[in-house]
C-alpha cells in the first residue's frame, strides 16, 4: 500500500482510512453480493439506474460508497451540502453536467450528503438531471426516505439500507487504523481493555470510532490504556455536543425522557437540538412515533396533537416552531403512556415471520374473489355463513375471525393507564362475547 505524503497525514483519521476499494469496506457485504445493483454501479457496468438513495446510520460508508461509484468508471464526481446550497447551484450544477456529458462524453455523479435537509423546491430541482440522465444521483440520508424525499425523485430511485457496522468490524477497522502507513503507523498500541471499550462507544459508526482513536493516540504515551481513552474520549464527546454533532445520542436521550415522563429533562434536551441547529422536521417525526409508541391508546388524541404539530412546523419554520414542538412535547411528557399498541403489532409480525398464517376464514372472505368460485370453498362458506356484526345485539357476533392456526391468539394487552383503562375493561367484555375470554 503506498505511503501518504504529508499534506495527507493532516487530515483527520477518519479520511485519511476511508476505504479505497471494495474490500476494504466493511459491514456492508449484503449490499454488495456478485450482481447486486451496488455492486454493478461500482464496477461501471449498471447504466440503468440513475438515482441512488443510501439510507443508513451514521459512519456507515454512505459518503465512501458515493465516491467509490463515481471513481469506479472515472465518472466526475460533484459534491453538494444539503445544508448551504440552493435551487440555483443544484440547476448549475446540472447544467454543467449535461454540458460535459455532450461535449466530453463523461458521466457525472452528483453526491448529495444529508439530502433529507433539501427542500421541497432544491429536490423539485433535480428531477430534469435525473429523468434525462445528466446525472447519476447518489443521495444519502439518516433518514427515512418515505418521510424525507419527494415522491417523483423517490420513484426513480433505488434504496440501499445501510447497516451499522457490527463490533468484530469495528474492532478490525481499530487494529487496521493502528497497523495502516495512512493511519498510525503503529505509533501506538492499544490494550484489550480500551479496545473493547473503544468498540463499545463506537455503537457501529466508524467515523466516531476513529474519531476516539485518533483523540486516544494524541494523549497516550505508547499505549492506549482504558484510563487514556475514558479521558480522551470525554474531552471529544464534550466538543461534538457543543457542535450538534451527537445529536442521535440527544435524540435518544430526548425520546427516553418523553417516555420517562420528565417533561424538565424532555424540554432541555428539545432546547440542545434546536440550538445545535436541528432540522425541526426530523423532531417533529420523532415526536409522532413517540405519540404512538409510548402513548397509544392511553391517549387516544397524542398523535392527532402531533400531527397537527408536525404540519405547524413545516409551514410555520423556525424560530417559532420551537413554540410548536414544545408544547407537543410538553403535552407528551405528561401523558400516560402504553406501549400496548406498539408491542401488539410487533407481537402479531413475529407469528407472520415464522409463518403462523392460515388460510382466511370462508365467511370472512371476499365473496367476488376468484377463491369463492371453487365449489368446496362455496360448500364451506354456506355452512359458515357470515354474520353481520350490526344486525345483533351491542354489535359484537360470536364467530370466527382468526385463521384456524391462530385461534385464541391475544396480541393487544391493554395497560390500565389512562384513557386505555376504560379500553382494556370493553375489550374484556368484547373477547368474552366472541368466545375468546
Amino acid at each position: 500500500m503506498e505511503a501518504t505524503n504529508a499534506r495527507d497525514l493532516t487530515a483527520p483519521l477518519a479520511v485519511r482510512l476511508r476505504p479505497a476499494s471494495v474490500q476494504e469496506l466493511l459491514g456492508q457485504h449484503h449490499l454488495l453480493q456478485a450482481g447486486s445493483p451496488l455492486e454493478r454501479l461500482i464496477q461501471g457496468q449498471e447504466k440503468h439506474i440513475t438515482s441512488v438513495l443510501l439510507y443508513g446510520p451514521p459512519g456507515s460508508g454512505k459518503t465512501t460508497l458515493a465516491k467509490m461509484i463515481a471513481h469506479s468508471d472515472s465518472r466526475a464526481f460533484v459534491e453538494l451540502s444539503a445544508v448551504s446550497s440552493g435551487v440555483a447551484q443544484v440547476r448549475e450544477v446540472l447544467s454543467e453536467a449535461q454540458e460535459r456529458l455532450e461535449k466530453e462524453k463523461k458521466e457525472t455523479v452528483l453526491f448529495i450528503d444529508e439530502v433529507h435537509r433539501f427542500s421541497k423546491a432544491q429536490q423539485d430541482a433535480l428531477l430534469p438531471g435525473v429523468e434525462n440522465r445528466w446525472v447519476t444521483l447518489v443521495a444519502a440520508t439518516t433518514e427515512n426516505p418515505s418521510f424525507s424525499i419527494i415522491s417523483p425523485l423517490l420513484s426513480r430511485s433505488i434504496v440501499l439500507t445501510l447497516r451499522a457496522i457490527p463490533d468484530s468490524d469495528i474492532a478490525t477497522l481499530i487494529n487496521r487504523a493502528i497497523t495502516d502507513v495512512r493511519g498510525l503507523n503503529n505509533e501506538v498500541t492499544i490494550s484489550q481493555e480500551a479496545l473493547g471499550s473503544l468498540v463499545r462507544l463506537a455503537a457501529g459508526d466508524a467515523r466516531r470510532a476513529l474519531t476516539y482513536l485518533e483523540a486516544a493516540a494524541g494523549a497516550a504515551t505508547g499505549e492506549i490504556t482504558a484510563d487514556v481513552l475514558g479521558r480522551a474520549v470525554d474531552r471529544v464527546i464534550a466538543t461534538y455536543d457543543r457542535g450538534g454533532d451527537n445529536h442521535y445520542d440527544v435524540a435518544s436521550a430526548f425520546i427516553k425522557s418523553i417516555r420517562g415522563s420528565d417533561v424538565d429533562a424532555a424540554l432541555h434536551y428539545l432546547a440542545r437540538m434546536l440550538e445545535a441547529g436541528e432540522d425541526p422536521r426530523f423532531i417533529a417525526r420523532r415526536v409522532m412515533i413517540s405519540s404512538s409508541e409510548d402513548i397509544g391508546i392511553a391517549d387516544p388524541s397524542a398523535l392527532g396533537l402531533t400531527v397537527a404539530a408536525a404540519q405547524a412546523v413545516a409551514l410555520v419554520g423556525m424560530p417559532e416552531a420551537r413554540i410548536i414542538l414544545a408544547e407537543a412535547v410538553t403535552y407528551l411528557a405528561c401523558a400516560p403512556k402504553s406501549n400496548a399498541a406498539y408491542m401488539a403489532i410487533e407481537s402479531a409480525i413475529a407469528d407472520v415471520r415464522a409463518g403462523k398464517s392460515g388460510a382466511v376464514p370462508p365467511h370472512l372472505r371476499d365473496p367476488n374473489s376468484g377463491a369463492l368460485r371453487d365449489s368446496q370453498v362455496s360448500k364451506a362458506r354456506e355452512s359458515a355463513s357470515y354474520i353481520y356484526p350490526h344486525d345483533v345485539e351491542l354489535g359484537v357476533a360470536c364467530q370466527q375471525y382468526l385463521p384456524d392456526e391462530l385461534v385464541g391468539a391475544q396480541y393487544y394487552r391493554p395497560t390500565t393507564h389512562g384513557y386505555e383503562a376504560r379500553v382494556k375493561v370493553a375489550l374484556e367484555q368484547i373477547r368474552k362475547m366472541l368466545g375468546r375470554s
